[in-house]
């Protein structure tokens, strides 16, 4: 517990230097630099709750083996794709 608090209050401490030097930027780059941000944590919120429906849905018995080969088959085409 002890080592969450201390992870959360260095994490305050580089998101308080992070905006201090972002204030010092033109307002376009911060502006541009706050989409940017609030995108990501958009992005991060999104992936938590994909994995929170996942690990219910594995708690549950809802789970299926999967094939590896054909999942990195199918990976392999999507990213060569993009």
């Amino acid at each position: 517990m002890q080592t969450a608090i201390c992870y959360t209050a260095g994490m305050v401490r580089t998101l308080e230097i992070a905006i201090s030097k972002a204030a010092e930027l033109p307002e376009a780059a911060q502006e541009q630099l706050g989409r940017e941000m609030l995108e990501r944590i958009d992005s991060l919120a999104e992936l938590r709750a994909a994995i929170e429906i996942g690990v219910r849905q594995l708690e549950a018995g809802e789970g299926k083996e999967l094939d590896i080969e054909e999942v990195i088959k199918q990976a392999r085409k999507e990213h060569a794709q993009g």
